[in-house]
């Protein structure tokens, strides 16, 4: 994983981005997601999964997990 183009979320934290999301496309153009303050423990998934998670989210399909 080492050799991914990590990006972070436009949505970092004030104190220079160390706790943040950061996602990689990899391989068979699969995404790896990864918080910034623990870089060993990376998500796999693919694309039209995230973009489901993502719009899921959004619409408060899992509000009632919080």
């Amino acid at each position: 994983m080492s050799d991914l183009a990590w990006q972070k979320s436009s949505f970092s934290d004030a104190d220079g981005g160390s706790t943040c999301l950061e996602l990689a496309t990899g391989v068979d153009s699969l995404r790896h997601l990864r918080e910034s303050d623990d870089p060993d423990v990376v998500v796999t998934t693919t694309a039209p999964k995230l973009r489901a998670f993502i719009l899921g989210a959004k619409a408060g399909e899992f509000d009632h997990l919080v």
